[in-house]
Parts: C-alpha cells; structure tokens; sequence
C-alpha cells in the first residue's frame, strides 16, 4: 500500500499512536514478547498517511510506526470550509468507512481511529460512521484509502471535459 507520490522531506509531520498492541510468539524456549504500534502522521494541510511498525520495544516499535506512515502519505482533497469535497464509502478488507462532507462548525464527528485520520489530516468537518469490522487497523486503512479516492470539482470537470460550473449545478 505504498503510494510515494509525495516528497515528504520538507515538511513537518505530527504523530498520532492509535494502538499499541502485545503480541506473543511462542517458541521452544518460552514465549517472545514483541510490540506492534499502529501511527498516524500528517501536517495538519491535507497531507497524511499511516504506518506499522513493530519491535521488542515499545518506543522502537513507534519510532517504525512513524517512518512506514511517512512512506504512506497522501494528499487529501478539502473544500474551503475544512471538509471534504463529497460524501465517499471508504472500504479495507471487511473494514468500510462512510465519510460524509459538513458544514463549517459541524467539527470532527468520528471515532477513535477515523477520528485520529481526520485529525492528522487538518479536516475540520466532517461526519462519519464506521461500518463492518472494527479492526483499528482495518478501520485506518479502509479511512485512508476513502480520502485517498476523494476529488475535487475541478479535477471531476477536468476528467469528464466540463466545467467546473456544469459539476456544481
């Protein structure tokens, strides 16, 4: 799921952890004992993406995290008000997201996992509900690849030889 369409070297990511799970593989000698971190990254702007990682330690297993969700930005279409440009169903395995364009003051209405997308992303309104499973990691992925899909009037008008006026109406 590696999109690396965006040069993510001058900007200035913040991180969001929204799991930290424990994970056991049980050997010949006992049991091992590793982490596994799901994170969250983006600029606040439009721009985000999500990461695993995984180590024996907890702050390694973020650290991981944070540069597979560097690897994974994207850019997310937004209207002028904060919100996305049009109501999208978002889908990751048996994971679906509905995300549903508002109006300014309406806030983030999401859950923990959409919610921390959201957030990350710089979207300001926007409803949601999360459908199917409720893996956060599933739930992230199925939030990512919905604002992924996202277009603006102007790249719809573009594709279907139109203008931006005819899409609106």
């Amino acid at each position: 799921m590696r999109y690396n369409a965006i040069d993510v070297s001058n900007m200035e990511l913040n991180d969001k952890v929204v799991t930290i799970k424990r994970v056991t593989k049980v050997v010949k000698g006992g049991r091992n004992m590793r982490f596994t971190a799901l994170v969250v990254v983006g600029d606040g702007e439009g721009h985000v993406g999500a990461g695993l990682g995984k180590a024996n330690e907890i702050p390694e297993a973020i650290r991981k995290g944070k540069e597979d969700a560097a690897k994974n930005i994207i850019k997310v279409a937004m209207d002028d008000n904060g919100s996305i440009t049009h109501d999208f169903i978002g889908r990751y395995g048996a994971a679906q997201v509905l995300l549903k364009k508002a109006p300014d003051g309406t806030g983030v209405i999401a859950g923990g996992p959409v919610r921390s997308v959201c957030e990350m992303a710089g979207i300001k309104n926007v409803r949601t509900k999360s459908m199917g499973s409720a893996n956060k990691h599933n739930v992230v992925r199925a939030t990512i690849e919905g604002l992924r899909q996202l277009r603006t009037p102007e790249e719809v008008a573009r594709m279907r030889g139109k203008t931006v006026g005819e899409i609106l109406s």
